[in-house]
């Protein structure tokens, strides 16, 4: 089986959607699965080759709101390329304009929409919520509503990582959606690779003593992820016990984060952690997880994280919510500072060390991504051999 995926948002420097597709050459078997990567970059030429697959690169004009990636803007050509691979299954991980080139393609393939992204809760429930219900927002932008029951219409699954936002896409009139959650890298998180000595240099870096409550943020310094907020909150908290929180991460609202922590000498920000087992290392060593960003899909980090032995601190709505285990950390009301300094006083001060051996406890449960693929790859040969068997029996 053949899959082509047309990856709008692979970048070499990019975030979990990378970790994703590489880890998706990984986990396919060679001489089952063949995955060929197309994302746009720089220039035309081969990323990165794997036993079962490759990534390639086709040369397309830069995003203007983020350097780090392009976007395809060549129809036909994209169209050439998918005549000359001939995939079984092309998947299209983008809600925007691949997708619809995709869907336009006259080839046979099943094709597959990876809900990779969440627009409506990343930008129009995030820009008009303080001022509107969901429903009126969605009635505001039922343009988009509309483009994803036409891309509905023209692919032959909509594979959504979590529950949440099945339902929200059902309710939003699409009839063909899979969810099959995701996972985390295999053999990389667990509660074993806890570090005291990193834990007290992390809060030492925070200016705190090792009796303190440590928390962990990871994710791009963008507006949906609401890191000015997580730092007020951490602020507010900070008054009843002491919270030193690290963040790791980058991006064009860095400015803004930045500007977030000068009234707060208990944050420290560093850049993205590339090394993927040093990661996995300071995750373990911390108290908990806070999370900001209420317009995940899946939430890797959520899920990295309780891999890792993490209570996590997260909004009551998205994939980071649907990752929460009652008794582990605590969920809030999504984008209120408010709420979540309240949530994070309450961890702080109820036992949090015992709530971590709870989330340790279950860490060995959470899902890989291998798991997650096994069961992707099983979905589209279910689909193919139904195809093949309706039109045998035509």
């Amino acid at each position: 089986m053949r899959i082509v995926d047309i990856c709008a948002f692979y970048a070499p420097r990019g975030g979990g959607v990378k970790t994703y597709v590489e880890r998706k050459l990984q986990a396919a078997r060679p001489g089952e699965q063949e995955i060929i990567i197309v994302a746009p970059g720089d220039r035309d030429g081969v990323v990165m080759e794997a036993p079962a697959g490759r990534i390639i690169s086709i040369a397309a004009p830069r995003f203007p709101l983020d350097r780090r990636y392009h976007y395809f803007d060549d129809e036909p050509r994209l169209h050439a390329l998918l005549d000359r691979l001939r995939p079984d299954v092309v998947e299209a991980s983008s809600p925007w304009s691949s997708p619809a080139m995709v869907a336009r393609w006259r080839g046979p393939a099943l094709r597959s929409l990876v809900m990779h992204a969440d627009p409506l809760s990343a930008y129009a429930y995030r820009w008009f919520g303080p001022v509107a219900s969901r429903r009126t927002i969605d009635r505001g932008f039922d343009w988009f509503w509309r483009h994803l029951r036409r891309l509905d219409d023209g692919f032959d699954l909509v594979v959504s990582a979590s529950a949440g936002l099945s339902a929200r896409l059902r309710d939003g009139g699409l009839r063909k959606v899979a969810t099959v959650p995701m996972g985390v890298t295999p053999g990389v998180f667990s509660p074993d690779r806890r570090d005291e000595a990193l834990r007290a240099e992390l809060l030492a870096r925070c200016g705190l003593r090792p009796d303190a409550t440590l928390l962990i943020g990871l994710g791009r310094h963008a507006p949906e992820k609401r890191w000015p907020m997580v730092i007020e909150a951490v602020t507010g908290a900070g008054y009843a016990n002491p919270v030193g929180l690290v963040v790791l991460g980058e991006g064009r609202d860095r400015t803004r984060v930045i500007r977030a922590t000068r009234s707060n000498p208990h944050i420290y920000l560093g850049r993205p952690e590339t090394d993927r087992q040093r990661l996995a290392t300071i995750l373990a060593s911390a108290d908990a997880l806070v999370h900001g960003c209420e317009a995940e899909t899946f939430c890797m980090v959520a899920a990295e994280a309780k891999a890792s032995g993490l209570p996590l601190i997260v909004p009551d709505q998205g994939g980071a919510s649907d990752q929460f285990v009652e008794g582990q950390g605590a969920r809030y009301r999504a984008c209120s500072t408010t709420s979540l300094a309240e949530a994070i006083r309450r961890f702080a001060a109820t036992m949090p060390a015992h709530q971590r051996a709870e989330a340790s406890r279950d860490a060995a449960g959470v899902m890989t991504m291998d798991a997650h693929f096994e069961r992707l790859f099983a979905t589209y040969a279910e689909a193919l051999a139904m195809r093949t068997g309706l039109r045998d029996a035509a």
